[in-house]
């Protein structure tokens, strides 16, 4: 927990020498959140380049013996798959990684670039309960209860350390509240769907992919299929370095035309926050 996995990162890297690192905690939008804050550092010219990264290493929390009681939940999770999305399941949909791009005030000499247009993010932790927590409990009242209010007896016997979610609040709530803040980006930067070229979503799992397209069609006039570009199948659900790995393999998979724009989507289903990006290839 200390210190930060930002400055653990830094000490296996002498080579940089003494430099400020920020690191964001969280899960899926930490990683954007360091890469706005690299893009404000640079555009507000106190730098001229920022390294940004996400990185995941959740397998440490996931072996069997946290998950006693995950056999029984087979059947349940036939019936309703949000079920899937509980703690004893998200063993599944969790994967190890990292990737880190390297930002600069110039375009690269060679090739193409990325330019970041613009990056906004929302959050509705001031009207939603956590969804998504871990080293605590949920009570009653939708509070949690952390880790340093339980013996250390407790904390074994309760499992209060496994990544868990509340998946009546993830299915309610996840792609409705991300609709709003997309449709409030459309409207005030005056965007289409004819506007988007690639859209690259981070989704955790398949199932919501039809839902989030349905969402986007009734918030943003619809994006097609064709422009949709996802590696969960290959790559896995990376939390905070999923949409760092899905830009750099379409980067690199030579679809890409000077003009054209990349949305980004990234939801986080911790307490609802959402992070979204427009990027023009040049």
């Amino acid at each position: 927990m200390l210190p930060s996995h930002g400055v653990m990162t830094h000490g296996w890297l002498p080579e940089s020498g003494s430099i400020e690192v920020v690191s964001p905690s969280g899960v899926c939008c930490a990683g954007m959140h360091a890469l706005k804050y690299a893009y404000l550092a640079i555009k507000a010219g106190d730098v001229k380049k920022a390294v940004a990264t996400g990185s995941e290493r959740f397998s440490g929390l996931l072996v069997a013996e946290v998950f006693e009681e995950e056999a029984q939940k087979l059947k349940e999770m036939e019936e309703n798959p949000y079920i899937a999305f509980q703690k004893d399941f998200l063993r599944w949909m969790l994967s190890d990684g990292a990737s880190a791009f390297l930002m600069t005030d110039q375009p690269n000499e060679e090739g193409l670039s990325l330019r970041i247009d613009w990056i906004e993010g929302v959050s509705y932790a001031n009207q939603m309960d956590a969804c998504m927590y871990m080293g605590a409990e949920k009570l009653e009242d939708g509070s949690l209860k952390g880790f340093m209010d339980y013996t250390p007896e407790e904390i074994m016997t309760q499992s209060v350390f496994s990544i868990k979610q509340d998946i009546t609040l993830l299915s309610d709530n996840i792609i409705k509240l991300g609709g709003i803040k997309i449709k409030e980006i459309f409207e005030r930067r005056e965007l289409t769907a004819k506007d988007i070229d690639h859209f690259l979503p981070h989704i955790s799992s398949n199932f919501f992919k039809s839902k989030i397209y349905d969402m986007i069609e009734e918030y943003g006039g619809g994006i097609p299929y064709e422009k949709w570009f996802m590696n969960l199948f290959t790559v896995g659900n990376v939390g905070a370095a999923s949409v760092y790995l899905m830009i750099d393999e379409l980067f690199k998979s030579g679809k890409l035309k000077k003009g054209e724009k990349i949305l980004l989507l990234v939801p986080e289903s911790g307490r609802f926050s959402y992070m979204y990006a427009m990027l023009t290839v040049c």
